[in-house]
């Protein structure tokens, strides 16, 4: 590559390779999608870094695809066009917290749970939780939520301001650390799921909260899905403000059962939690449990010791490495559909009865608190039909979302796997992204093949 020794002056020899496992380290996320090679991996320290490479890409029409920790589900860190792979993992610092103001700056390779950390020393919290110990760079990238998503909001409601290096070089900020503005267009908003298609993220302005008085998780079980998730559609409705809300199905608890020892009721299960002083928890518990009781539950066990919480939750976040680890040779599809509450229930219901006829093994959770709800799939890539039935399921799922007021990704973000949807979601409005991307990006160097498709 005649560009590689430019980038070695860049950054010297330690920052720039082509060691064949870095390659294939950054071939692939956690996805199923199809992986392939950079022709190189970089590790830029600072914007200035990333603007210089920038401009040397942009100059000589060179891919650029960001790469976090590579968690995303659906192929956003693959370099489907090869060229760099540009790794933030040395971009990693918390750079300023300001406890009065309720902000942090950070740079993106700064890990949720290493934000966290240092937050607590301020009595403070970074409240997005997609369950993966994910980068704040590419969860603002795809705009992740998460569980807690129904008390605090999705990725876009926290960011203030982006630090973002275009394609030319330009290095540009979005936003201002005030809560609110009516000055120009609001940029931050844009950026924020663009999925590295727009630019590249060199900082984040992040909102964060207090950590709560008290916090109390409980675990409800119930005789069906249907009243599960009609629990959940009325405990929002009476106003009681959960923090998390997430759904189990029998099959997911019986799959977490064989991989923690545990032996938790194998029913369709909500962990829920609740944050607020002492005084109001006692109500909305008591509250919540009355409406479970309503709708058949079984079982209604609540915990304040923080070991016990965590153990709880343990299960809803173990998830996915549950089936992962019990199924060898086989890749994950993780579904990831969002609907209107009141269509909630029955799209949870047709999502089951559409995994049985399908003849897969299939398991359904999410953050139903908002909505958002995912059918996780453990698929042979070798297996065509197997491949072929999944896919059918998929679109399956992302049809009825999206005939019913839906969207075809809550959180996980587009990718390459829902590309194909974008027309049928968004009309002409696609035509108006297509648009931005070919004022900021005329070359179509960055992250090539993602959300518009190839």
């Amino acid at each position: 590559m005649e560009y590689m020794q430019a980038l070695v002056e860049l950054l010297g020899e330690e920052r720039v390779t082509t060691n064949q496992t870095v390659l294939e380290h950054h071939s692939h996320d956690e996805s199923y999608h199809t992986p392939r090679l950079p022709d190189v991996v970089v590790f830029p320290q600072t914007a200035e870094e990333v603007s210089q490479i920038m401009k040397l890409a942009h100059a000589r029409h060179i891919a650029v695809t960001p790469f976090g920790l590579g968690t995303s589900l659906e192929g956003h860190a693959i370099p489907y066009e090869g060229g760099i792979s540009m790794d933030f993992s040395q971009m990693n610092q918390v750079l300023e917290v300001r406890p009065q103001d309720f902000l942090v700056r950070v740079q993106p390779g700064v890990t949720r749970t290493q934000l966290n950390k240092e937050l607590k020393k301020h009595g403070l919290f970074f409240s997005v939780d997609p369950g993966a110990d994910a980068t704040l760079g590419g969860m603002a990238a795809t705009n992740a939520s998460g569980t807690t998503s129904v008390r605090y909001g999705v990725m876009r409601d926290q960011v203030r301001d982006l630090e973002v290096v275009l394609a030319d070089g330009r290095i540009i900020h979005t936003g201002s650390m005030t809560a609110k503005s009516s000055s120009g267009y609001h940029l931050t908003g844009l950026f924020v799921g663009s999925e590295g298609t727009l630019g590249v993220f060199t900082e984040l302005t992040l909102r964060v909260y207090g950590i709560p008085e008290a916090t109390t998780a409980a675990r409800a079980c119930f005789p069906s899905v249907q009243d599960a998730v009609d629990t959940v559609v009325d405990i929002l409705s009476a106003g009681i403000q959960v923090a998390r809300i997430e759904l189990i199905d029998e099959r997911s608890i019986r799959q977490v059962n064989i991989y923690k020892e545990t032996s938790y009721p194998e029913t369709p299960t909500l962990f829920i939690e609740f944050h607020g002083s002492e005084q109001s928890l006692t109500h909305d518990i008591e509250f919540a449990q009355n409406i479970a009781k309503e709708h058949g539950c079984q079982e209604f066990l609540f915990e304040t010791d923080s070991k016990a919480r965590a153990q709880l939750w343990d299960v809803r976040h173990n998830m996915a490495y549950a089936f992962l680890h019990k199924s060898p040779g086989k890749k994950m599809m993780v579904t990831d559909v969002c609907l209107p509450f009141s269509e909630l229930a029955g799209a949870v219901v047709d999502a089951r009865q559409a995994i049985d006829r399908s003849g897969l093994d299939g398991a359904i959770l999410g953050h139903v608190g908002d909505g958002n709800y995912h059918v996780i799939l453990m698929i042979d890539l070798d297996d065509s039909d197997e491949v072929a039935r999944a896919e059918k399921l998929n679109a399956h799922l992302v049809e009825y979302a999206l005939s019913r007021g839906g969207t075809c990704t809550g959180e996980h973000g587009v990718g390459v796997g829902k590309a194909k949807y974008q027309r049928i979601e968004h009309g002409e409005a696609l035509d108006v992204m297509q648009s931005f991307k070919n004022v900021l990006d005329p070359t179509g160097i960055l992250n090539p093949g993602k959300i518009f498709g190839a």
